[in-house]
C-alpha cells in the first residue's frame, strides 16, 4: 500500500498538474491513494473554488484521491464555515501554508482552524521550509499547543532547514515528518534510527508537481529499512491518521 500524503492539483505559478495526469502518474508508480490540495492561488485567496476542485476530483476518482480542505485564517468565521462546507463535501484533513496565506505559525491567527480540525478528527499538513516563521521548530512549538492534534511537517524543512527537522520531531511527539526531497541516507535515516522518532513518524509524500513521482518513489524503494518500517512510511501511518477523519468527532 502506498499513500501519497501531499499533492497540489491545478495551475500554479511555475507548474501545473491536471487530475487525469495525476491519476496516470499514480498508475505508473503504483501509488494507491493520493491526498490532494488545491493550487497556490486557491490556498491563498480562492478557497471555495479550491475546495470545490479537490472534493469534485476526489468524488470522481473511485476513492483514489483524498481531499484536503483549505481556508485562509484571515477570514475568521468565514474560514471556519468554509472548512465545514468542505468537510461536508468530503474533505478529510486541513492543509496550511502560512507563507502563501500571510501569517506566522505562532501568531495565533490559525489557532481557530486548528481547533476545528481537532474537533472533527482531522490531521493538519503544514508546509515548512520558508524563513523566518514557517520552519520546523516554530511548527513544533505550535504542535505542542495542540497535543491531541496530529501535524504533518510538509517538506520537513527542505532544504536549508532539514537540520531542524529531527529536533522538531523530538520536541513534539504529535508531529510527523514528510519524506519529499529528503535523502534516505542522511535525513530520513536520522529520523528512523532516533529512538524518539522512528519509522512510524515518517510519511511518504511526492509533493507533486514540484518534485517527481519517479524520484520520490525510487528513494523510498531504495531505502534499506525493514519491511515493516517501509510499510509504515509508505502508507500505514497515514492510513491511521485518516482513520480518525473517517470516524469524525461530532
Amino acid at each position: 500500500m502506498i499513500i501519497d500524503a501531499h499533492v497540489r492539483i491545478g495551475q500554479h505559478r511555475e507548474c501545473s498538474l491536471e487530475v487525469a495526469e495525476l491519476l496516470s502518474i499514480m498508475d505508473e508508480h503504483g501509488i494507491d491513494w493520493t491526498m490532494i490540495a488545491p493550487s497556490e492561488a486557491q490556498i491563498a485567496i480562492a478557497n471555495r473554488a479550491g475546495n470545490d476542485a479537490t472534493t469534485a476530483a476526489a468524488a470522481a476518482s473511485d476513492g483514489r484521491l483524498i481531499p484536503y480542505a483549505v481556508a485562509n485564517p484571515w477570514l475568521g468565521e468565514e474560514a471556519l464555515a468554509e472548512l465545514e462546507r468542505a468537510r461536508a463535501a468530503g474533505a478529510r484533513a486541513l492543509a496550511v501554508d502560512s507563507s502563501l496565506q500571510g501569517f506566522d505559525l505562532l501568531d495565533g491567527l490559525v489557532d481557530p482552524l486548528l481547533a476545528y480540525a481537532e474537533s472533527v478528527g482531522w490531521f493538519v499538513y503544514v508546509r515548512t521550509g520558508t524563513p523566518p516563521g514557517h520552519l520546523p521548530m516554530p511548527l513544533a512549538l505550535l504542535a505542542r499547543r495542540y497535543p491531541g492534534l496530529s501535524f504533518l511537517m510538509g517538506r520537513s524543512g527542505a532544504t536549508d532547514f532539514w537540520i531542524d527537522a529531527a529536533p522538531a520531531l523530538r520536541h513534539a511527539p504529535n508531529l510527523y515528518a514528510d519524506t519529499s526531497y529528503a535523502p534516505w541516507d542522511t535525513v530520513l535515516s536520522e529520523f528512523v534510527r532516533d529512538p524518539e522518532i522512528g519509522a512510524s513518524r515518517v510519511i511518504f509524500s511526492t509533493d507533486l508537481p514540484y518534485a517527481t513521482a519517479a524520484g520520490e518513489v525510487k528513494r523510498i524503494n531504495d531505502w534499506p529499512i525493514p519491511a515493516e518500517d517501509k510499510a509504515a512510511v509508505s502508507g500505514g501511518t497515514l492510513a491511521g491518521l485518516l482513520d480518525g477523519s473517517a470516524r469524525g468527532k461530532d
